[in-house]
């Protein structure tokens, strides 16, 4: 966030970067995982996908044609969206 345009109504300080940042707890991450962003998202968002995935050990990184922020997450929700065939493709329940 403080690297996109919401810093301008979203403040975070060093301390609340360090306490919620994924990118600084790369240690405690168990599970398996899967990135992803879309190709409507600010360039800033994809960067920080494209680092956070490539950070993370065995993660995947999914790119989503025309999709944004908030519609990309609804993909989730049957077995024929992006993230649903990923999920189920982890759980290997579907091809990923």
């Amino acid at each position: 966030m403080r690297l996109s345009q919401r810093s301008a109504y979203v403040k975070f300080d060093d301390a609340m970067v360090e306490a919620l940042s994924p990118m600084r707890h790369l240690g405690n991450i168990r599970a398996p995982l899967v990135v992803a962003h879309g190709t409507d998202e600010t360039p800033e968002f994809q960067r920080q996908a494209r680092a956070f995935a490539g950070a993370v050990k065995g993660s995947g990184l999914i790119v989503a044609e025309n999709y944004g922020h908030f519609d990309l997450p609804e993909t989730l929700m049957g077995p024929y969206g992006i993230l649903g065939r990923a999920v189920l493709g982890m759980m290997k329940l579907g091809a990923a």
